[in-house]
């Protein structure tokens, strides 16, 4: 990977549902049930169709985890036309497909069943390990038990799905909860080598949340995370920072080099306060670094094949949208 890049992707963000089976207390994504707690078709079509006019190669698509295990989801989901959230997920990931964008899907927990029922429509899938530390703010939340999600990242492996996790900073964790989450990671990446990307995301304090009072992180202390992260990982395996949440110009010596998703269409859902950047300011952040555009497939699993047939002409295609990758023979 060439340390002398600085890379990010250009997508449109769908939540499909923002109904959900966790009580994070930081979360201000989830929403109770309601009649309109679902994405409708037609508006998840027309993003697409306008993403791909403003260029954006990737859609983003996730939801609430587990939400059928909310009372009264289901007839809402029903009444859409699908019998679960997954079913309606991959629909929509083949209208992206259809629409020339790149599905990546963030689903929360899945079983192995399930990441092979997405695998087909997905280029790339991911889940945060976000801390493997046992933290009061997951007390009501089962899908954030540590060796829960432990198990579905090892799983994507094992289904050679390639993968982006990462660490969700100021949570409630330590420094040596950080140090193993990342070791962690690493392991699972040796073992299966699948993990693309780690996202290392500073947690931001939100109205109307329980930890609304609780401070975020300092600079220097997600600095020296990112350094650690640095050392731990294999160089093949990209560090980003979110560039709508933390000072990316300031943190991209301490060793990242991926900005993640930008779009020029849609809001970041999950950090709805926080606007993101465009390209021009992106371009500013990464200095005397060349900043290139990006898959939400990385180069080297386009070379392994790591992906289905179904999606094999448009990533062919996409890879001459973006500079710096080469087509797939």
């Amino acid at each position: 990977m060439n340390r002398n890049v600085i890379t990010f992707s250009k997508n449109v963000f769908l939540p499909l549902t923002t109904v959900c089976h966790n009580r994070c207390e930081y979360c201000c994504f989830r929403t109770p049930v309601t009649e309109h707690c679902i994405m409708q078709p037609g508006e998840v079509e027309q993003t697409l169709a306008n993403g791909a006019v403003m260029g954006c190669t990737e859609a983003l698509f996730t939801f609430g985890e587990r939400p059928e295990e909310e009372p009264g989801f289901k007839s809402q989901i029903t009444r859409a036309g699908y019998d679960n959230i997954l079913q309606y997920c991959h629909a929509m990931c083949e209208k992206s497909i259809e629409a020339g964008l790149l599905p990546h899907t963030n689903a929360g927990i899945m079983t192995a069943e399930e990441l092979e029922y997405l695998k087909p429509v997905n280029a790339s899938m991911g889940l945060m390990l976000e801390t493997t530390a046992d933290i009061p703010a997951h007390h009501n939340s089962p899908g954030k038990a540590p060796d829960v999600r432990i198990e579905m990242i090892e799983t994507a492996g094992r289904l050679q799905i390639p993968f982006t996790t990462g660490l969700l900073l100021g949570i409630g964790e330590t420094m040596q909860d950080r140090e193993e989450s990342l070791m962690v990671i690493r392991d699972l990446h040796k073992r299966y080598g699948h993990i693309q990307e780690v996202i290392i995301q500073n947690f931001c304090p939100k109205p109307g949340t329980p930890m609304v009072n609780q401070p975020g992180i300092s600079f220097d202390e997600m600095c020296v995370v990112i350094h650690i992260a640095r050392d731990f990982l294999p160089d093949d395996v990209a560090i980003q920072v979110a560039p709508n949440l933390a000072d990316a110009a300031s943190l991209i010596p301490c060793g990242v080099n991926d900005l993640g998703g930008i779009s020029p269409l849609t809001i970041d859902y999950v950090n709805p306060e926080h606007p993101w950047p465009e390209e021009d300011a992106l371009r500013r952040s990464a200095g005397n670094y060349a900043l290139q555009e990006r898959l939400c497939i990385y180069p080297q699993f386009i070379a392994k094949g790591w992906f289905s047939n179904e999606l094999e002409p448009l990533i062919k295609r996409l890879v001459k949208h973006v500079s710096g990758q080469e087509t797939v023979s």
